[in-house]
């Protein structure tokens, strides 16, 4: 006699960045609090970040051949079509082994032929998208989607089934908590009688980032302006050595909530993952988004938080010249610094991760 499958089988679909997967995580463990016995499965690059990570938090992951468009010419660009191809092939196959309920994307070029073959077997399609203007995958698949959940209400106006947005917020992991600062700076070995700057510029860095702080890292010392700094795996080798009492130097940070609890201002690129959590934790920063993100999403990002004064935005060709003044006359102000985080929390939508789980285990039990 066979086994009757639990109805709660959930497919999630998303990568190649961190902040396109740990939405999903974010959404994937509050199913599994709500519902222990759920089946969840992740679908994903191995050669990305999910293929690591997803692993080592304990759900079941399957590969797909696809990987992103270059913007530059080379011969990866060419097997782009049939690397869509097999990856169609291959989704259809692993949907129609694992039949779910719930089908989640949460943006990436790796969501597009795992969703497409989720809904080929009648599954509920939910998609997550956490930048200000949708990628092209979202865009893709809108009409594949019964709910889409976007995190800034500028996001509407880029889609066509509007009945189908809810304006949730993104998607943050549970164990995004601060703790009570002097502990924080403990651990980095850092005084809490000095103001500290927290620099991050993604997993591999960012450039322009690592110079300017490089170029003031001498006047921040001067000034008692400790510095916790990710460098990235790119560029660590290159700054390691600035590493001093005032200075921690690091290639990642892998406990961020201690790293946020421990600083008084943060520097930082303007991710949606990064975003969400300024937002939700009340970070005061200074966002500098990258320049070389397709249709300039970041910028956009940034500037919903500066708009509404709960980020300072510095956009990154002026960031040698604007940064000090910007930096100085913020972080030792602590009214300044109160009013980026009283406006960064009035932003908040800490819920969206609940808010999405309870929805989709509702489409799951209805199906």
């Amino acid at each position: 006699m066979r086994e009757k499958r639990t109805p709660y089988r959930f497919l999630f679909a998303g990568g190649g960045t961190g902040g396109h997967l740990f939405p999903a995580v974010a959404v994937a463990e509050r199913i599994k609090n709500k519902i222990p016995e759920a089946e969840i499965l992740f679908v994903g690059t191995k050669s990305k970040i999910e293929g690591r990570v997803v692993p080592q938090l304990g759900y079941k992951f399957k590969s797909i051949w696809i990987k992103g468009f270059s913007r530059k010419i080379n011969i990866e660009n060419f097997l782009f079509p049939l690397k869509v191809l097999v990856s169609i092939i291959q989704s259809i196959y692993i949907n129609m082994k694992f039949k779910p309920k719930v089908a989640i994307g949460s943006g990436g070029y790796v969501s597009g032929p795992a969703i497409f073959g989720s809904s080929i077997f009648g599954a509920k399609i939910i998609l997550i998208e956490q930048n200000s203007y949708p990628g092209v995958t979202t865009r893709l698949l809108e009409k594949y989607a019964d709910e889409i959940y976007i995190s800034f209400e500028e996001s509407k106006k880029y889609f066509r089934h509007l009945k189908k947005l809810f304006l949730s917020g993104n998607p943050v992991r549970s164990n995004l908590n601060l703790i009570n600062k002097n502990e924080a700076l403990k651990k980095f070995n850092l005084l809490p009688e000095n103001k500290t700057l927290l620099v991050l510029g993604g997993s591999l860095g960012a450039k322009s980032i690592n110079e300017v702080v490089s170029s003031v890292v001498n006047e921040l010392e001067l000034k008692k302006v400790q510095i916790i700094w990710q460098t990235g795996s790119n560029y660590f080798d290159r700054y390691k050595n600035i590493q001093s009492n005032f200075i921690k130097v690091l290639p990642f940070i892998d406990e961020m909530n201690v790293a946020y609890s421990a600083c008084d201002i943060l520097l930082a690129r303007a991710g949606a993952t990064t975003i969400a959590e300024v937002l939700n934790l009340g970070i005061p920063s200074i966002l500098v988004p990258s320049p070389n993100v397709a249709e300039n999403h970041q910028y956009f990002n940034a500037k919903s938080l500066s708009d509404n004064n709960a980020a300072i935005l510095i956009e990154d060709k002026n960031l040698q010249v604007e940064l000090k003044e910007k930096l100085f006359s913020t972080i030792f102000s602590n009214e300044k610094l109160d009013k980026l985080k009283d406006n960064a929390l009035l932003l908040a939508k800490p819920d969206a991760a609940d808010i999405i789980a309870q929805n989709a285990i509702r489409y799951a039990e209805a199906v």
